[in-house]
């Protein structure tokens, strides 16, 4: 069996900001994870990455918001996606109508 895409695809939320997902099944499970899925998602906001989750080989599940990284619990890819979502939306709620860009 070989690796499968999922999903890939790139959302433009607001003037400067959009989400990435990629997220691949695996033939085998990535070493550091109890699963067989492979994923990357990023919320970037004026150029800066302010919320990731992601996988690394050895590292197993965990993402990042701004600088604090810590440990994600992976269910389902729709639990995934679900969970990446509401933190969007926090993002979003945090930084509303303030948003300027980059000078």
């Amino acid at each position: 069996m070989q690796a499968t895409l999922l999903i890939r695809r790139r959302a433009r939320l607001r003037p400067g900001t959009f989400t990435e997902v990629v997220i691949w099944r695996l033939p085998r499970r990535v070493p550091g994870s109890q699963h067989r899925y492979k994923y990357r998602m990023a919320l970037v906001d004026r150029g800066v990455c302010v919320l990731r989750y992601d996988n690394e080989a050895g590292k197993g599940d965990h993402r990042h918001i701004g600088d604090l990284e810590t440990a994600y619990g992976f269910t389902t890819v729709e639990q995934l996606l679900d969970d990446f979502d509401a933190d969007i939306g926090r993002f979003l709620d945090e930084h509303p109508g303030d948003w300027e860009p980059a000078a």
